[in-house]
């Protein structure tokens, strides 16, 4: 990773930035992780790609790889797809927080009678993000069992990063229209969009155009392995520059069929000038999370 590494500190330096914040970023227990490499060693039907897996080592490896590439700060993006099972990932994600200091404190919810009881608590014991899942969890963001769960992210102000786009395959509940229409109830919420909302990005982006709260994180896009299948189009270009303040850098470390250095040099050839690239890498996620 000799060469990975250095590309991502030339990438730093020739920006000027003390550092990287990466706002997607999985970890979660070993049993879990070691599952969602087995499903994308298999190429699963949400997939159905070839996908190996580039970081595939042990936790302290990965903590020490994330840092030694000068990210500052990161989550522990990790859901639920079935219920009774988030209030244990908030449970084991509140303990990572705590032996990881540069980790932002991450949660999770799943819509069940009790998702509104668990996200206070999390809320409370210092939950910084939260992640929603609707494709793997394969519910609606308006089940009304989420109610209370929006209701309170809106008014603490604590972003949601959420996989609602039909990338890499669509589910019944992706797609802008169901999130939009939590955001009409909830026109507050902090909404960071998953993977800019692949494929649906004009979409997305004109969600981020009409609520001054949501943000796109830029996983997965404009590498080469997805604009082969999901381009982003050239004709939004411009509409990257005027969000260039709610666009936050997301890299889906590790799991990721690529080097870490090639999100950063895909958004670098994106040719939207180096202001927006510190703002997208650093400034934006700092003002943000307030670090």
């Amino acid at each position: 990773m000799g060469d990975d590494h250095d590309d991502v500190a030339r990438f730093r330096q020739r920006l000027g930035l003390p550092g990287l914040i990466d706002v997607h970023t999985h970890f979660m227990p070993e049993r879990v992780l070691r599952k969602v490499w087995a499903y994308f060693d298999s190429a699963g039907p949400l997939t159905g790609l070839e996908w190996p897996i580039t970081y595939r080592h042990e936790e302290d490896e990965r903590l020490a790889l994330l840092r030694s590439f000068g990210v500052l700060r990161f989550t522990s993006m990790l859901y639920p797809h079935k219920p009774t099972m988030a209030a244990w990932l908030n449970a084991w994600a509140a303990d990572f927080a705590a032996r990881t200091p540069d980790c932002l404190h991450t949660a999770t919810f799943f819509p069940e009678p009790d998702a509104g009881a668990y996200v206070r608590e999390a809320v409370e014991a210092g939950a910084r993000v939260f992640k929603a899942h609707l494709q793997v969890g394969a519910y609606d963001p308006n089940d009304p069992l989420l109610d209370p769960v929006w209701g309170l992210l809106a008014e603490a102000g604590i972003p949601v990063v959420t996989h609602c786009g039909s990338g890499p395959a669509p589910g019944k509940h992706t797609g802008p229209g169901p999130i939009a229409r939590v955001l009409a109830r909830h026109p507050r919420l902090p909404l960071i969009v998953a993977h800019m909302g692949m494929p649906e990005y004009g979409e997305f982006l004109t969600l981020a155009e009409t609520y001054p709260e949501v943000r796109l994180d830029t996983t997965m896009a404009f590498t080469d392995f997805t604009e082969d299948f999901m381009p982003f189009p050239k004709a939004d270009h411009p509409r990257l520059a005027d969000l260039g303040d709610r666009i936050l850098l997301g890299t889906d470390f590790p799991n990721i069929p690529y080097p870490y250095a090639h999100q950063l040099h895909a958004l670098e050839r994106l040719d939207l000038g180096d202001p927006w690239l510190r703002a997208v890498c650093h400034d934006n996620a700092k003002a943000l999370f307030g670090v």
